[in-house]
């Protein structure tokens, strides 16, 4: 395996910090808020990952359409590691998300609009997965999970407009809330600013977990090509 650059080596530690400087803005600086108590905290948290993962569908979604221009697999590679992190933060989002429901809904799950499209995204991606696992040609699955990850990007912005589009519970977290949502509450200025460094923080961790999964998944596309030219 070649070796580790010395870049990610500095991002590595980079992320370490800004994840335990967000924890402290989380807890310590940020005020507790008024009407939810310690559990609106997890805010913090839950939209960060809601916005990585649907920003690692957009990757995916962008790898999908160079992959289909250039033909180079590399593309694929990217396209299956933001596929893969994609699905972890969002269920991060929907597990948190949970978390932050039951004391303000009196249940760990409604089906919210915001929640049903979270859901239908969710599981469109994990078929991406499991479709994938099937398919044994390496060009023909790179132009299969290029086009469905291009297709399945169309559930990443219903699931951010649910909110917006239709009536239900589940507050907008940026401009005017619909009647009947609940759980908004108005962001102070270092609410505001603890929420700002939570979305760079989850950012930059997303960006260091995509270069390593990327230096795997090139491993994982060599070591598959020695097969191919050991069967041949």
């Amino acid at each position: 395996m070649e070796a580790k650059p010395r870049l990610l080596t500095i991002l590595d530690g980079v992320t370490v910090v800004m994840l335990i400087i967000a924890t402290g803005m989380v807890f310590f600086y940020a005020p507790v808020e008024a009407v939810m108590g310690l559990v609106q905290k997890v805010f913090y948290f839950h939209v960060a990952a809601g916005w990585v993962g649907m920003l690692s569908f957009l990757v995916a979604a962008g790898a999908g359409i160079a992959y289909l221009w250039k033909g180079n697999r590399k593309w694929d590679v990217v396209g299956m590691a933001s596929v893969e992190l994609g699905l972890v933060f969002a269920f991060i989002n929907v597990v948190t998300g949970s978390i932050w429901a039951r004391p303000i809904w009196n249940a760990w799950w409604t089906w919210d609009p915001r929640l049903t499209t979270a859901t239908i995204m969710l599981l469109i991606y994990a078929a991406y997965l499991m479709l994938r696992s099937g398919i044994e040609d390496p060009d023909r699955r790179a132009r299969f999970g290029a086009i469905y990850a291009i297709l399945g990007f169309l559930s990443v912005p219903l699931t951010f407009l649910s909110a917006r589009l239709f009536r239900g519970i589940h507050p907008v977290v940026i401009g005017s809330n619909q009647p009947g949502a609940e759980g908004q509450f108005d962001m102070t200025a270092l609410m505001l600013q603890t929420f700002l460094f939570s979305l760079l923080t989850f950012t930059i961790i997303f960006i260091d977990l995509l270069w390593h999964r990327i230096r795997l998944g090139r491993l994982q596309d060599r070591i598959e090509q020695m097969k191919l030219e050991l069967n041949l």
